[in-house]
């Protein structure tokens, strides 16, 4: 398993950084608080959302010290799920008695259901091979209009990606922080996508403040140096509350398009999001906006699983959608689960 995204490594120190390193550590025992980083504050967080046990109904969305908060039942499986009509237009007024929710073909009971625009924690996961070179300042202003698009209560870390990754910038909301890590360029080297989605996932898993987790990736070419098979990439991604996701694929004179546009159709179907596979790169700003859209127009639906959770193994998923004002509806949500079998968290931020 590939290991954590880390920050990216210094270059070696002149006598003039370590004088002023050495003056930081002083300021650091005079100003612990102020000098503390992002990271251990997204550390801290989830633990603010855990509490004991409450009924078996999910209670109303509150709002707590500034962030959203959805208390369910230890028990409850949330689905994030987004409706299209025949002719893709996203639908946005269904009700509860119009969906049907299935876990290994047998019908669930809706015990929980929202259509709000909650925020939602976001990794932005960038190819950052050589062949991506002349195309990155398009895709970074892809990104930060993403995020413009998005929530703007949402928290947003960026990861760049070659044959290794790197967290260039944690969780924030802060755009200008954004645009800097955007431009840490080093185009070079082969692609390792599924490692920089696993380690980027698990990211999400251990620091997002948000119960809503979602990652957006473009890519520009096949995987060539991972160790996760794709097999087992999507075994982790689709854990219970793994994150949806949105691939742009940008693969016109790549070597082998069908291989690498299936593994990314594959990766984003499974876990609830989508993959795009733009003609041009002028293309790639639009979708992100798409993608914005479909992020805040998502149906919360909670059910309390008839098969107890502690059983284990993969829980095959689908969700229908019928309403008489409507045609033929299609819903997009994740395929399946693998059930979290260890200490239960109620309060999900």
């Amino acid at each position: 398993m590939p290991g954590p995204v880390t920050t990216r490594p210094r270059s070696k120190p002149t006598a003039r950084f370590i004088f002023i390193f050495l003056l930081l550590c002083a300021l650091c025992a005079f100003f612990p608080a102020r000098l503390r980083s992002e990271a251990l504050r997204s550390q801290s967080s989830p633990a603010k959302s855990q509490s004991s046990a409450a009924s078996g109904e999910a209670q109303q969305p509150s709002k707590e010290n500034g962030t959203y908060v959805i208390r369910k039942d230890v028990d409850e499986v949330v689905l994030h799920a987004t409706v299209v009509d025949d002719k893709q237009h996203i639908i946005t007024d269904l009700t509860r008695n119009d969906f049907t929710v299935l876990e290994d073909g047998k019908p669930q009971n809706i015990i929980s259901f929202h259509h709000e625009d909650f925020p939602v924690s976001m990794g932005i996961v960038i190819d950052n091979s050589g062949s991506m070179r002349e195309k990155r300042t398009k895709v970074n202003q892809a990104a930060l209009n993403l995020v413009r698009a998005s929530n703007p209560q949402d928290e947003v870390f960026i990861v760049n990606f070659n044959d290794e990754y790197y967290l260039d910038q944690d969780f924030t909301n802060d755009l200008l922080k954004l645009k800097e890590a955007l431009e840490k360029i080093d185009a070079r080297g082969g692609t390792a996508l599924r490692d920089a989605l696993v380690a980027s996932a698990e990211h999400l898993k251990k620091y997002a403040r948000l119960d809503r987790k979602v990652l957006f990736v473009v890519t520009d070419g096949e995987d060539n140096a991972s160790r996760e098979s794709l097999e087992e990439t999507v075994r982790q991604l689709q854990e219970e509350n793994g994150p949806a996701v949105y691939a742009i694929g940008i693969l016109g004179d790549e070597e082998h398009p069908k291989r690498a546009k299936r593994a990314l159709e594959i990766i984003a179907e499974r876990t609830g999001g989508m993959a795009f596979f733009p003609k041009t790169l002028d293309e790639v700003d639009e979708i992100s906006r798409h993608v914005a859209h479909d992020i805040r127009s998502q149906y919360i639906i909670g059910y309390k699983p008839t098969n107890p959770k502690t059983s284990g193994g993969f829980r095959a998923i689908r969700v229908e959608a019928k309403a008489k004002r409507h045609g033929k509806l299609i819903v997009r949500t994740k395929s399946g689960y693998y059930p979290r079998t260890g200490p239960a968290v109620v309060g999900a931020n």
